[in-house]
């Protein structure tokens, strides 16, 4: 487990520099804004801060590849292996150009198919949750100013808080009226959106998340933190891991009642 603290750290210093990139052009006036392919928009915050971080990991470890959003994969310059950084420069990119303040980066280590580290940073928050393998999950503004995070302990979907992206994906998907039920269900819904409503359930303050569809950069960071904090992540399959393309997370007494609603 040592050498996670490690590279629990080594995030934290990936986190500073994409911080001070990201800061620097949030609601910034000559802000570039693109449209890639799939008509979801990339700033120069986003390729800035992206190289950034690839520029760190060439340097410090040199064994490990490289998957981010904006440039794709790359090797290990030292050699293939079985560990990979996996890198989402801007989370919320459509929040950052808008200049609403919940986007961060997130910054996760797989072991094989395994994210091991996860570490998502929110500057415009002035917050950060990070989480690492039998490590625990921690939240604050920095290493320094920490606390222990843990998942609530609701048990009814009546009683619970329950948090979506948006309401046309699960549409898309062909999932609308079950997700309907639930948010006719629970006590309470809200679309916070994007990484924010699963650290929400990390710290117990919303009782579960789902999305219907995520890149593997959306999902990677996210797991350690909600799963050290003594939560349940799953695929809309009840699969664990990030390769399903999809998101249940939940305080974990919740959790099946969710999949057999969305299933």
């Amino acid at each position: 487990m040592a050498r996670y603290a490690d590279d629990l750290s080594l995030a934290h210093m990936l986190a500073d520099t994409a911080d001070s990139i990201s800061m620097a052009r949030f609601r910034a006036l000559d802000l570039h804004v693109e449209s890639k392919p799939d008509l979801t928009p990339v700033t120069d915050a986003d390729t800035a801060v992206e190289r950034a971080i690839r520029a760190t990991l060439a340097r410090t470890r040199p064994r490990d590849g490289v998957l981010g959003e904006e440039y794709g994969a790359s090797a290990a310059p030292a050699g293939a292996g079985s560990r990979q950084w996996v890198i989402d420069p801007i989370d919320g990119t459509k929040n950052f150009v808008r200049g609403v303040p919940i986007w961060g980066t997130l910054i996760s280590l797989m072991e094989g198919d395994t994210p091991v580290v996860g570490l998502v940073s929110a500057p415009a928050l002035g917050r950060r949750w990070w989480a690492a393998t039998g490590l625990g999950a921690y939240a604050g503004k920095h290493q320094a100013a920490a606390s222990p995070i843990r998942v609530s302990g609701v048990g009814r979907l009546a009683d619970a808080s329950f948090c979506y992206a948006s309401l046309n994906g699960w549409e898309e998907s062909g999932r609308l009226d079950p997700m309907l039920d639930i948010l006719r269900t629970v006590w309470r819904s809200r679309a916070y959106g994007d990484f924010y409503g699963y650290m929400l359930v990390a710290e117990g303050a919303v009782d579960a998340m789902a999305e219907p569809e995520l890149s593997l950069w959306d999902l990677a960071a996210l797991i350690p933190i909600v799963t050290e904090a003594g939560g349940t992540f799953t695929d809309l399959a009840g699969r664990p891991g990030p390769g399903g393309g999809s998101a249940v997370a939940s305080n974990g007494k919740l959790h099946q009642d969710l999949l057999d609603r969305l299933g």
